[in-house]
């Protein structure tokens, strides 16, 4: 059967909280998404990506990290439009929107329905020179929630791909879960 949904964590795993993508595909081991789902870490490869975007899915959901003015550690959902024109990713980094756009670009038909899961970062270094392994405590917390919404908004997905996303409730906060954060979750 052929994927028609791309799960692609996306992220530079020596820029400290930047890793949050990746370390969330890596957590999808423990517990797989359903059959017709591909899931891949492709780090700071933006080229990969772009060509991956390209293969006939229906949806893609990028998992990575984005400065949204909330709490460290807080999940949000986000619809992604393609941007207007072209644009080459840089060679030793990956930003979403250029990909997005390179895609576009190469392809003759429609990019798939984009969706990012980020999470809100407490550490991000300025650039390459301040290399930082390793995530912060919120966003390290946040890894499983991160692996909780996607097995809710796989299903949904899956089932139809135009579907509204099962909301988050509202950006989910660090620590505990919150019952209504997501359809199909209860306190423990």
């Amino acid at each position: 059967m052929t994927p028609r949904l791309l799960v692609a964590g996306v992220g530079n795993i020596f820029l400290a909280d930047d890793a949050f993508g990746p370390e969330v595909i890596r957590a999808l081991e423990d517990r797989p998404l359903p059959s017709g789902v591909r899931v891949h870490d492709y780090g700071i490869r933006g080229m990969d990506l772009a060509y991956s975007l390209l293969d006939g899915y229906a949806t893609a959901v990028l998992v990575d990290t984005a400065r949204r003015g909330h709490r460290p550690g807080t999940l949000s959902l986000i619809e992604a439009e393609p941007p207007a024109g072209t644009a080459v990713p840089e060679a030793h980094g990956m930003d979403p929107a250029k990909v997005m756009a390179l895609a576009a670009h190469l392809g003759e038909e429609p990019l798939p329905r984009v969706l990012v899961l980020a999470c809100e970062p407490e550490v991000l270094p300025a650039g390459d020179e301040d290399l930082l392994p390793g995530l912060s405590a919120p966003v390290r917390e946040a890894v499983g929630r991160a692996v909780d919404a996607l097995h809710t908004l796989i299903p949904v997905l899956l089932a139809d791909p135009a579907s509204p996303a099962p909301p988050l409730g509202r950006p989910m906060e660090s620590g505990p879960p919150h019952p209504a954060a997501l359809p199909g979750t209860a306190a423990d």
